[in-house]
């Protein structure tokens, strides 16, 4: 796949506060790339500079494409109505809006209330049909499903899979480490200014290597063990309760889940 994406070296300061020191990079085509870290770790600033909504100090920025953006924090006027903002961005791009792009987003449903009339959710997908509306090879979500209910984010993980089908290049900006593994094919990681981990999902899991978490739950409580042999600790803590009279009531195995390897990576374990 081409690289539609290329940061080399990107550099940012904030007075004597350096928040990004030399991150390298690569986006492809086609994909969706998910860039993580806590808060503070510099994602925003990454993507701002990339998008070019804000001056770096060094480094360099290779965009191969339109892009469109939808940021975490955007917001309209409070009495515009959605089919107006619609126009507007249209008549900004010199463009005329997609009608089946719009009728897939709900948009021309919510044609007679205002801006401030919408849920969280409709004002999502709303800012995500403006971000579409100059036909972008490119799209960045920062945060895109924060603050939605269960419904609006399965509704919005759906568009953004349509997106993909389409040929778009989604760039995601996201703590919900689930929604990351079910949405995206390659992650990198942001920790002390720098990339601490690059690859796809897969990779990404794998880190955990094979270990595992079993959680017994008898009448003297709950007790959890980690394991790279599931099997054997498996038959070891059921052969030890038999011996012991112990009943068991639950038993529950989880692989090593990729939320806590971000946190591994983030707080610098190997």
């Amino acid at each position: 796949m081409n690289n539609i994406i290329e940061v080399n070296e990107l550099k940012k300061s904030y007075g004597t506060n350096t928040v990004l020191k030399g991150i390298n990079l690569t986006v492809r085509k086609g994909e969706i790339f998910a860039l993580l870290g806590v808060n503070g770790a510099g994602k925003t600033t990454a993507l701002e500079c990339i998008e070019g909504l804000r001056a770096y100090d060094g480094g360099n920025i290779t965009v191969n494409g339109k892009i469109g953006i939808q940021l975490q924090s955007s917001a309209l006027q409070a009495y515009i109505k959605p089919m107006e903002a619609v126009k507007l961005f249209a008549n900004w791009h010199k463009t005329v809006p997609d009608k089946e792009t719009l009728n897939s987003f709900g948009i021309p449903e919510l044609s007679k209330k205002k801006y401030a009339d919408l849920s969280t959710g409709q004002k999502r997908r709303l800012h995500l049909a403006l971000a579409l509306i100059g036909n972008p090879d490119i799209i960045f979500l920062d945060e895109p499903t924060a603050g939605l209910d269960v419904e609006g984010r399965v509704s919005l993980h759906k568009q953004i899979r349509a997106l993909k089908t389409q040929g778009k290049t989604i760039i995601l900006a996201s703590h919900d480490m689930a929604e990351v593994e079910e949405l995206c094919d390659r992650v990198a990681v942001l920790r002390n200014g720098y990339i601490a981990f690059i690859g796809t999902v897969d990779e990404f899991t794998a880190m955990g290597g094979k270990r595992h978490i079993i959680r017994v739950k008898t009448a003297y409580g709950q007790n959890e063990y980690e394991t790279e042999n599931i099997t054997e600790t498996l038959f070891a803590l059921l052969s030890e309760c038999k011996q012991k009279g112990i009943s068991i009531s639950e038993i529950q195995t989880d692989r090593v889940s990729l939320e806590q390897n971000f946190i591994n990576i983030v707080r610098g374990a190997e």
